[in-house]
């Protein structure tokens, strides 16, 4: 993906993506490196509420409104009757970090672990008809031999994994 280290939580609703991801976030930045996420969403999602100045620039048409403070910035962009950008798309517009994890965006090619819990809706395995699935995480026992499985909570390990896999700097 144009140079840029990526690797990917999937799995189904439920199933623990989030929590497995922020954790990966929290112990990378803690090994020194400069994390970028994206979360893929299969629905309509709004960070910008009706009645806030940017609300109402988007209502009136603006493409794209920034939002910038001495905090942060933001920029939305209004896709319309455009198609959405692919994960190559958004990639190219990320500012260069050591790493980007990826939420979601299960039929792409880039790694992934495959996050799976008991609780979850659906508990069928993705990684029988993904080759990009490198390893499998979760609550319970897996009878699966041919990935490299890991206890969910087992940050370190998940995330030594991930950076062996990328070639990424050695953790001292």
């Amino acid at each position: 993906m144009n140079g840029v280290k990526v690797f990917g939580v999937t799995g189904w609703k439920n199933s623990g993506k989030t929590t497995l991801l922020t954790r990966l976030v929290s112990e990378f930045t803690r090994r020194g490196l400069r994390v970028s996420t994206i979360k893929h969403a299969h629905h309509a999602f709004d960070i910008d509420h009706e009645g806030t100045d940017s609300f109402r620039h988007r209502e009136a048409g603006a493409g794209e409104v920034a939002i910038v403070s001495g905090t942060r910035w933001a920029l939305m962009h209004e896709l319309r009757n455009e198609e959405e950008p692919s994960l190559e798309d958004v990639l190219t517009r990320l500012a260069p970090c050591d790493l980007v994890l990826i939420e979601g965006y299960k039929r792409e090619g880039h790694p992934k672990l495959e996050v799976r819990r008991l609780e979850a809706r659906e508990r069928g395995p993705l990684s029988d008809t993904d080759p990009a699935i490198l390893a499998i995480a979760a609550d319970h026992d897996i009878s699966d031999d041919r990935l490299p499985s890991f206890r969910i909570d087992d940050i370190p390990a998940i995330a030594d994994f991930i950076a062996a896999t990328l070639d990424l700097p050695p953790y001292p």
